[in-house]
């Protein structure tokens, strides 16, 4: 098999094991999120620091409750757009309540007269992860051209959302994949190791 074959697999394995996490179960993991903040990074989040989170889909852990946790601490909020096929995302501004637009896959994003701004810390989803700091997405690399670009510009930190479930040994991945530097789940955070 080879490695795009070894990932839809797990792709398939991954969302079947997310489905199966009851409601009740993913809203309190969330919330735990949230209590936990990002106090575990090297150094402490200063105001004005540009967090991108993410509007959650289906059974994706919910980032909101933390963004809500971190706005409070005196962060500024940014959610991707999407500019293209082979694009990399675009991060605007966001407030929570504010207006937002229906995009490809039922992902709600900031609307044109947003800001565009570079985060300092990004929050992403995904399907599968591990201890090396690669995540399994969806498949469309918007991730990986996104966290690329904005490392060749800036010294951003790249969160993975997670529930414990989703840890697997190894996650199948090229050259071309992009790695988290944390992975926040419920039981606590967890440095990628290198």
């Amino acid at each position: 098999m080879t490695v795009t074959d070894n990932k839809a697999a797990l792709r398939t394995l991954a969302k079947s094991m997310r489905a199966s996490i009851p409601a009740t179960a993913r809203q309190g993991a969330s919330a735990t999120l949230a209590d936990s903040g990002l106090a575990f990074l090297d150094e402490p989040l200063s105001q004005g620091t540009i967090i991108g989170g993410f509007m959650p889909i289906g059974e994706e852990i919910s980032p909101l409750p933390l963004m809500a946790r971190l706005r409070e601490q005196g962060c500024l909020l940014s959610l991707p757009v999407m500019r293209g096929k082979r694009e990399p995302l675009e991060f605007r501004t966001y407030t929570p309540g504010d207006a937002l637009s229906a995009a490809v896959w039922g992902i709600r994003e900031p609307t044109a007269d947003k800001a565009v701004v570079q985060p300092d810390i990004v929050l992403t989803a995904l399907l599968a992860f591990d201890q090396q700091g690669y995540r399994l997405g969806y498949g469309g690399g918007y991730y990986d051209r996104t966290i690329r670009a904005l490392k060749a510009t800036k010294c951003a930190i790249i969160i993975g959302l997670a529930y414990d479930e989703q840890r697997v040994d190894a996650v199948p991945h090229t050259d071309y994949d992009e790695r988290l530097d944390w992975i926040l789940t419920p039981s606590g955070p967890r440095r990628a190791v290198t």
